[in-house]
């Protein structure tokens, strides 16, 4: 079974890993198989899990080799970047060499094998240009440093023994390094294989050379490896076939066939490892997609391809020249010495000018309209989106050739995941990361260069003298916009172009495109999805440390079913629903509104200016406030207009394919496609154009749940499935209307909830009645299976909460409930109370809270809305109804979010309960600091302190506890049942300034360590909690749903299947769902806290603050003390627990080291100056003892008692520094209060005291009486 396979773990080397496994025939399963698969899941959901435990990030000043082992600064990155490009095409090579020397000679971390290797095949390529005797002993004094050697070094020192037998070292020889690779496990086939070995003779001179130091060693089985290798790689059998010569006009180049036989030639080179690789053709089409449509003379046509074509003409020609400039500048300044200019221009010729011309279009016009901007994009968005294509298209392009071949490794995944990723990983070019400020740098250079070059040509009639005014105009051009206060530089569209581009097609790059062959398996946390795109499994933020621990656990083996899971979604096969896609395409040229598909000019009216706008402020007030409503609707109207736009074009490209779209995943686990423009996540236009390429017949219960499918869609989901089923049948003759006549008859399907989808259902039961036999009916449309209010039914099953498993159907009923209109009415009640007390809004909202109006809160409450963010969701809702004044509208949201919030806490306690548990943990968590960091902390601390004021320096106070404030760099981490690692990457990151070509432009560096944001930290962890374990659930039902050879899709908690499938997926959910919360998922939450945070100290004073220590003893936290330290900590009394064994407690103090350390700098003070500061740098090399006595008293100077002043300020201010709890708007209204309390003398007694965060953790909350397997009998939980 697949899940039992997963809990063994392979030996090193030797694989096991377990990928998708291959599609079985759907058929029955006896009761003992399904008894059988169930037990193993649970045993598998219920194991011990291994976690991925990685030391929080040192703050920005401090640095340690175990800290730059796992994470990298920006430094760092620069540098790596810097060597990268200097090693591509040999650029400069003795620059990359004196980094990578100056990185050894650090022992830098990030100079792993894959860098080793690149540098040692560069020193290989220098040799056969100049100075080989320098060259290669600078191979084999590299080879002879590295640790752990992989299959490509190996195939390197072949190759320069073979090239430079005169350099090779007289203790090395072909026999010497083959035993060794035998020894470390290396594979001969996979070496010889290699992309190193670019010439065929060449490579069966080594594999000769191989075979005789084997058959010296008496190795036959790597005699026979090696024969077989030679073999396959001798001959290629399409020799002999004689070329075909291509059609062409007069004078005409076959550039086209030219580029693709080049790039066949490639295929050669697989034969030594893969014989037969069927898709290496279709690998090398999409490689060289690109390189073809430059070439391509279709842009010609309307006119925002004309303009394109002709920005790109200039735009390569001008990018040729400025990079020429660039370089020549750049080796000037390096001649002078200048270090503070950047060097940009080996990242501009990574890739040739019409390529970079090309990308930056796109990109460029792809941008338009995002961030907020109308008619244009955010300046720093643009400049480091154009930047990180480039990086994103020079690693594609950098991919080796063994890329094209890679099947064996491919086919292997079925048994050996971790031998294939081993195999992709070491014959991979390394390439460097680019940092945000390298991104914006290079995109800056290319952003200008556009918008000099880059015009239209508009065209006016004079309206005084009737002539027509002929200009030409800049298609982009910089501006300024303030947004929340700050100014903004922003760069906009000629409004022409902007005008144009919702109504043209637009080119889109090909990695936002489907794949037309399955996607490429996911072997490690970088590798998989895209062919030669370089993608990462997972989504995240530039974020080092969430990096780090995919990473690591990828290489561990604990996320293997995470990928078995993806494989499993970007395998499904998709077709465009061509009868839904022409209409949409009529609708879309006639260019009028129909539901949501936006018209081509904005229809609705502007608002009339009042009569007495001049004389009235009220109604100027309200007219502007409709005027700003109705700007922003026309710019939205725009803006979904080139979606839409985006959506056709993919469409008509896609018309007669069968593609597949690839997924990875947000850091939370939950799953996405990484095609953005046409993917059945998308709206109700994209899911309504897509169908499942296999076609499969309805059969009895498919033809029924078609037409349940039909109802939901329509908005008919509340009944029960009989009356949804016959709901269908009695609206037979619409929905024939609706198929024959779509868009000129009555246009029942308009109304729908999801129009697009229900004319493409309508289509499909039209088509299966006039089939003759509905059952036999061959259908692929996908039929959903919807879970209600999806985390609600989680925090219930988790709770064991009966009220609220009822409501979100848990619990079996005759007829489904339905929790948002529960809510609205429990809603409609309080209003009629207000209303009676004469509440304005309450009398304004009465009748108007329908189900729609509060669905949305109601399902993000369970993922931590904030009441601002319900009011601006009620507030949408009401302004869609259009029965409220616009200006009223605000108001009315604020006062209903507050009554919709009431009645959900109601109505859900066990949620509530969860969710303040998850949220205590998370702020603790975050305010806690690793124990030996606390200590290296105050010693550094300490040791500044002395030789700055043994120095003669000012002395300035700085409290100990304030200074580790700056400590506090713990994430929330937790693992999914899957064995993903989920860090949270909420951190006060500091925005950098950084020069460009453009303008100044500020960004965030995630390469700065920056301590954790602890409000953001602890309000996020329920709701991503939540979503982890709802990305879990769907993931275990896609695997199990290809293991038992049904089709599968899911859209997060909405899960799709052929509709003769439903009913085997609806068993599949509702075992995946008990399996996952049968296994004490809070209970291994908590032991991994205990785990992970073991030995980590939460500092008493960031616990002062009132409400957090209500809310600690409320949960039932305790702090054990004894009865002298609970006199001293009075502030916490609420939390304290008296033991009388000081072992148990829980309270570490550091106040003796430090009271010590103020005795030893007023001995320091009283001496001479000179001798003081020889002993303050004496003493400055190690920590102050504890037993230290402070000197006698003597009257204090007036020096002193100045410093003493200064430090009680000090005190005083840190104190108040920390008291603001950072966790909710409302605590923020008490910060006054919370201030004056600090300055108590119990709040002081908090300084230099710890507590043991695995103790002060809060109970789990006590489980409620609802047992989870009985969803089995709902037959509404997913509907």
């Amino acid at each position: 079974m697949l899940f039992a396979r997963a809990c063994r773990r392979a030996l090193p080397g030797r694989g096991g890993r377990t990928a998708a496994p291959p599609r079985a025939p759907s058929k029955a399963y006896a009761a003992a198989a399904v008894a059988m698969r169930r037990d193993d899941l649970q045993t598998f959901l219920k194991r011990t899990p291994s976690y991925a435990i990685i030391p929080p990030p040192l703050p920005q000043d401090y640095t340690s080799e175990a800290n730059d082992f796992w994470f990298s600064d920006s430094s760092t990155q620069e540098l790596m970047a810097v060597m990268n490009t200097c090693l591509y095409n040999l650029y400069d090579v003795p620059r990359a060499k004196g980094i990578f020397d100056r990185l050894r000679s650090q022992s830098s971390a990030a100079l792993d094998s894959q860098v080793v290797n690149a540098m040692l095949e560069a020193y290989l390529k220098m040799g056969a240009q100049s100075e080989p005797d320098y060259w290669i002993e600078a191979v084999w004094e590299l080879a002879d440093a590295t640790i752990e050697p992989t299959t490509k070094t190996y195939a390197i020192l072949f190759l320069a023994m073979h090239r430079f037998p005169e350099y090779t070292p007289k203790n090395r020889s072909f026999t010497s390094v083959l035993s060794e690779a035998v020894r470390s496990d290396i594979s001969v086939s996979t070496l010889v294989a290699d992309h190193v070995f670019t010439d065929d003779e060449e490579a069966a001179e080594i594999i000769t050379q191989l075979s005789k130091s084997a058959i010296d060693l008496n190795l036959p089985l790597i005699v026979s490896e090696l024969g077989q290798a030679q073999t396959m790689g001798l001959s290629d059998p399409d020799d002999p076939t004689p070329e075909v010569i291509p059609v062409m006009k007069d004078g005409e180049v076959p550039f086209n066939l030219l580029t693709l036989r080049k790039h066949l030639t490639r295929v050669a080179l697989a034969r030594r490892i893969l014989p037969t690789d069927v898709n290496a053709r279709q690998k090398l089409l999409e490689d060289i997609f690109n390189d073809l449509g430059l070439n391509d003379n279709s842009l010609l046509q309307p006119d925002l391809q004309r303009w394109m074509w002709q920005w790109h003409q200039k735009l390569k020609d001008r990018l040729e020249t400025e990079v020429k400039a660039i370089a020549a500048n750049e080796l000037h300044v390096r001649g002078v010495g200048n270090k503070r200019v950047p060097i940009l221009a080996p990242y501009l010729m990574l890739i040739k000018a019409e390529k970079l011309s090309m990308l930056t279009i796109i990109e460029i016009m792809r941008l338009q309209g995002t961030g907020g901007v109308t008619e244009g994009m955010k300046t720093a968005r643009a400049l480091i989106s154009v930047g990180k294509a480039v990086e994103t298209e020079y690693k594609g392009a950098n991919q080796p050739p063994r890329d094209y071949f890679s099947n064996m490794g491919y086919r292997s995944l079925q048994e050996r995941r971790i031998a294939a990723a081993r195999f992709m990983m070491d014959n991979e070019g390394w390439t460097a990361p680019w940092t945000q400020a390298l991104r914006s740098q290079v995109g800056a250079v290319l952003v200008e260069c556009l918008m000099d070059v880059a015009e239209v040509t508009r065209t006016a009639k004079d309206q005084l003298t009737g002539q027509i005014i002929t200009e030409d105009q800049p298609a982009f051009y910089q501006s300024y916009e303030y947004h929340r206060g700050q100014k903004l530089g922003v760069i906009r569209l000629n409004p022409m172009v902007s005008q144009r581009l919702s109504k043209d097609p637009v080119p889109v790059h090909p990695r936002h495109l489907p794949m037309l062959v399955k996607p490429k398996p996911w072997v490690n946390y970088n590798e998989g999805g895209y062919l030669y795109s370089k993608s990462s499994v997972m989504r995240f933020k530039d974020s080092i440390e969430q990096r780090t621990y995919l990473k690591y656990a990828s290489e561990q083996g604990h996320v293997e079913l995470v990928y078995a899971g993806l494989d499993v979604l970007g395998s499904t096969p998709w077709r465009i629903n061509k009868r839904i896609f022409d209409v949409v395409l009529e609708v879309w040229n006639s260019g009028k509104r129909l539901g949501k598909m936006p018209p081509e000019v904005y229809d609705e009216p502007e608002p009339e200016k009042p009569p007495d706008h001049e004389t009235d402020l009220h109604a100027r007030n309200v007219h502007l406030t409709r005027m700003r409503a109705y700007n922003q609707s026309k710019a939205a109207n725009h803006s979904d207009r080139c979606s839409v736009n985006y959506k056709i074009e993919i469409s008509r490209s896609f018309l007669n394919d069968v593609f597949y779209l690839p997924h990875n995943v947000d850091f939370r686990g939950r799953a996405y496609p990484l095609p953005p423009h046409l993917n059945h996540i998308g709206d109700d236009l994209s899911r309504g154009l897509l169908m499942f390429a296999e076609k499969r017949p309805l059969g009895a219960r498919g033809f029924r749940w078609l037409k349940i499918h039909l109802s939901n869609l329509y908005g008919y989901d509340k009944a029960n499935f009989d009356e949804r089923a016959a709901f269908t049948d009695a609206h037979m003759d619409d929905i024939y209307d609706s198929v024959l006549h779509p868009l000129d008859g009555r246009g029942w399907w308009q109304g729908a909830d999801d129009p697009w989808q229900c004319l493409a259902t309508c289509m499909e039961v039209y088509s299966a009645i006039e089939s003759g036999d509905p059952e036999s009916y061959e259908c692929a449309l996908p039929v959903h299976q919807d879970g209600t209010c999806n985390g609600l039914q989680h925090y219930a099953a988790l709770g064991g909460d009966h009220q609220g498993a009822q409501q979100v159907n848990l619990a079996a009923g005759d007829r489904p409930s339905d929790v948002y209109s529960f809510v609205g009415s429990m809603v409609e009640k309080m209003l009629e109370e207000d209303a009676a007390k004469g509440d304005r809004y309450a009398i304004m909202l009465k009748g108007k809270v329908t189900r729609k109006v509060v669905k949305q809160t109601v399902m993000t409450t369970v993922y931590g809305v904030t009441f601002v963010g319900a009011r601006d969701q009620i507030e949408k809702q009401l302004k869609d109804r259009k029965d409220l004044p616009e200006e009223e509208c605000w108001l009315a949201a604020s006062y209903l979010a507050r009554r919709v919030l009431s009645a959900i806490g109601d109505l859900f306690t066990g949620a509530t309960e969860i969710q303040t548990w998850l949220n205590l943990c998370a702020r603790l968590i975050s305010k806690s600091i690793p124990k030996e960091r606390i200590d290296e902390a105050q010693t550094e601390h300490r040791q500044k302190k002395v030789k700055k004021w043994a120095r003669g320096k000012k002395k300035t106070a700085v409290l100990p506890d304030a200074y580790l404030k700056k400590e506090q760099m713990t994430s929330v981490v937790w693992t999914t049942p899957l064995g993903l690692p989920i860090c949270q990457p909420y951190r006060k990151t500091a925005r950098k300034q950084v020069f460009t070509a453009m303008q100044t432009v500020y960004i965030t560096d995630p390469g700065t360590p920056a301590e954790v944001n602890t409000m953001k930290q602890a309000s996020a962890f329920p709701p991503n909690f939540i979503h982890s374990l709802d990305a879990t659930h769907m993931m275990l039902t896609a695997i199990e749903c290809r293991v038992q050879g049904l089709t599968f899709a899911s859209v997060h908690d909405s899960y799709w299947t052929h509709a003769c499938s439903i009913d085997h997926m609806s068993e599949i959910i509702r075992d995946t769902f008990i399996a996952l919360h049968s296994s004490d998922v809070l209970q291994k939450l908590q032991a991994e806290f205990l785990k992970r945070y073991e030995g980590f100290k939460v500092p008493l004073i960031h616990l002062q603050t009132g409400k957090l220590t209500t809310k600690l003893a409320a949960a039932g936290s305790r702090i054990k003390v004894t009865p002298a330290q609970a006199k001293e900590l009075q502030g916490l009394k609420e939390l304290l627990e008296i033991q009388d064994d000081p072992v148990q407690s829980a309270v570490v103090e550091t106040k003796q080291a430090y009271d010590a350390l103020e005795g030893l700098l007023d001995q320091l003070d009283g001496e001479a100056s000179a001798s003081a500061s020889e002993e303050g740098e004496e003493f400055g090399l190690e920590e102050p003892p504890a037993t230290a006595k402070p000197p006698p008293k003597k009257r204090k100077s007036k020096k002193q008692r100045e410093i003493e002043a200064a430090e009680a300020e000090a005190t005083k201010k840190a104190l108040s520094e920390l008291a603001p709890d950072e966790d909710a708007d409302a605590e923020a209204l008490a910060e006054e209060e919370e201030n004056e309390r600090l300055k108590s003398e119990e709040n002081k007694q908090l300084l230099h005291k710890f507590v043991d965060l695995t103790s002060l953790l809060p109970p789990l909350p006590k489980k409620g009486s609802f047992e989870v397997k009985s969803i089995r009998d709902s037959q509404y939980f997913f509907s």
